[in-house]
């Protein structure tokens, strides 16, 4: 008896121990099984949004290009591309913004995931976003979080103060914004300005 409440003593010691490797498989098994049930949870809500989608007309460029802002957060657009996932039958734009002197650049693509192609194109981002991740090194940050009851990745280099950030507005428009030297809450704030609610 006391040697299984030593055994079971040494277990727990070592289980609790921050950076015993079964704690951090334990740990690593738990995110997956979450990530698992998100995902399966994700999945069947899809099905039913992915039918609505691939009912509705997505919209031309010409409707794309007239949302397209002149300006974002005091950053003229310096170029812009329609279409360019045409060819896919998915209706999309880019667009680059940038200061003055070219230090800062603000870049945007957003795919519609209208149709029967864009429906499916963007089930697979969707899928992405249901997952629940949180990494840091010496170089910069990714995680998923909410903002404003949107799922979104985030991503931020430090070396050189560039953000990526993807999301999916009303599980239609999928976005991907890129800040060069502008910090994550430059970025969101940018991504606010556009104001991706009056697309559709």
């Amino acid at each position: 008896m006391k040697k299984l409440i030593l055994v079971l003593f040494l277990s727990s010691a070592i289980i609790g121990c921050k950076d015993n490797p079964v704690s951090k498989k334990i740990k690593e098994t738990k995110e997956a099984v979450s990530n698992t049930t998100n995902a399966v949870q994700e999945m069947t809500k899809m099905q039913d949004d992915i039918k609505e989608l691939q009912e509705l007309t997505p919209l031309t460029n010409a409707e794309l290009k007239s949302w397209l802002p002149e300006t974002v957060n005091g950053m003229k657009r310096i170029s812009f591309k329609a279409g360019q996932a045409g060819m896919m039958n998915i209706s999309s734009i880019e667009a680059v913004y940038a200061n003055d002197d070219k230090t800062k650049k603000f870049a945007i693509s957003i795919l519609d995931g209208a149709g029967q192609v864009g429906a499916t194109a963007t089930a697979g981002i969707r899928m992405l976003m249901s997952q629940d991740f949180e990494e840091e090194d010496e170089n910069g940050t990714r995680r998923t979080l909410t903002k404003n009851g949107t799922k979104a990745i985030e991503e931020y280099r430090s070396r050189n103060n560039n953000t990526k950030i993807q999301l999916m507005e009303r599980n239609r428009f999928y976005l991907e914004a890129n800040g060069k030297n502008m910090d994550v809450d430059e970025t969101w704030d940018a991504i606010e300005e556009i104001n991706m609610k009056k697309l559709g």
